[in-house]
């Protein structure tokens, strides 16, 4: 598990920091000082867990929790505040625990436990969902220079969402569409799966799972030179996935 702590305190961040890199299923820890900062790691990292302060200088935590829970893959979040005023307001969001401060070891090992056990099974969820019919469209529509053009899904190697906009990848160039990573993701669930919180890469395509020299992972996929960049969070599910092909 990968988490993020986010705290304008220097302090409270450095104490979450000792009890949290003492548990052994935590992989990667990361500070932001600031929502800004935790949104611009968030973004780079795409880490499974935050750790959020509510009361900070500027936009607060509980501004910055609504702002995820539009994100089409959020990660779980934890409020760790000095104010129990907050709870019901925090509980308004996707939050998944509401701690007191000063936090104490044993009662943050169980929320990280809790929100470890929630990922799996909505990961779980995700794949057993087999819903979608199978004789939907097989094209997906492009405005270019030249009108609208039909992408086979066949010929398409991946998507990539940038803010508002999202790319598709295929084998004769790429091109912006109008729809969301979400909308694409649950229509075309059968055909291509989620390697980070911005993309989707077809699973017919996939040739292997590799790692670079600075151990970030990227997937390799037929007929396609460029290597999609890998979340940690969704690795586990490229090697199931690799497993059953």
């Amino acid at each position: 598990m990968d988490i993020l702590i986010v705290d304008d305190e220097q302090l409270a961040r450095e104490r979450l920091l000792r009890m949290v890199e003492k548990m052994e299923f935590v992989e990667c820890i990361l500070q932001a000082e600031n929502a800004d900062e935790a949104m611009a790691i968030i973004a780079k990292q795409d880490p499974d867990l935050i750790l959020l302060d509510i009361r900070m200088p500027g936009k607060d935590g509980l501004t910055l929790a609504h702002e995820l829970s539009r994100l089409d893959d959020p990660p779980a979040i934890v409020f760790c505040t000095a104010f129990d005023t907050h709870a019901i307001a925090a509980f308004g969001t996707a939050a998944v625990g509401y701690l007191l401060k000063p936090v104490k070891a044993e009662q943050l090992l169980q929320v990280l436990e809790k929100a470890q056990k929630l990922n799996k099974i909505q990961r779980l969820a995700a794949k057993e969902n087999t819903t979608k019919n199978l004789t939907g469209r097989q094209h997906i529509s492009a405005k270019t220079h030249r009108g609208m053009e039909l992408i086979a899904l066949k010929d398409i190697r991946y998507f990539i969402a940038d803010q508002k906009y999202v790319t598709v990848y295929h084998i004769n160039g790429e091109h912006l569409l109008d729809e969301t990573l979400k909308e694409l993701q649950d229509e075309f669930a059968e055909k291509f799966i989620r390697i980070h919180r911005n993309a989707l890469v077809s699973k017919q395509h996939i040739e292997a799972l590799e790692r670079d020299a600075q151990g970030q992972f990227h997937i390799r996929l037929t007929n396609m030179q460029n290597r999609p960049l890998v979340s940690r969070r969704h690795v586990g599910d490229i090697k199931e996935l690799l497993k059953s092909i």
